[in-house]
């Protein structure tokens, strides 16, 4: 069970990296529309580093809550 948890809590970081990332892109590229001083490039490069932070903190985050849940009997 316990090799399990790890594999949980990586789907899950990967999960919500997915997430924050979909959301900062769509948040950018809206403002890249409007404000023609923001490019294409400057949207993938942070789409990429939301994506890595997200994972930073997010992979420091999933595995405690994961094993509150599943630990809990």
């Amino acid at each position: 069970m316990e090799k399990k948890l790890g594999y949980y809590s990586v789907f899950a970081s990967l999960a919500t990296s997915i997430v924050v990332m979909l959301v900062f892109y769509v948040l950018a590229a809206a403002k890249a529309r409007v404000n023609p001083l923001y490019t294409e490039v400057d949207v993938y490069a942070g789409m990429a580093y939301v994506f890595i932070l997200s994972m930073i903190v997010s992979a420091s985050v999933w595995p405690g809550i994961i094993e509150k849940k599943f630990m809990k009997k």
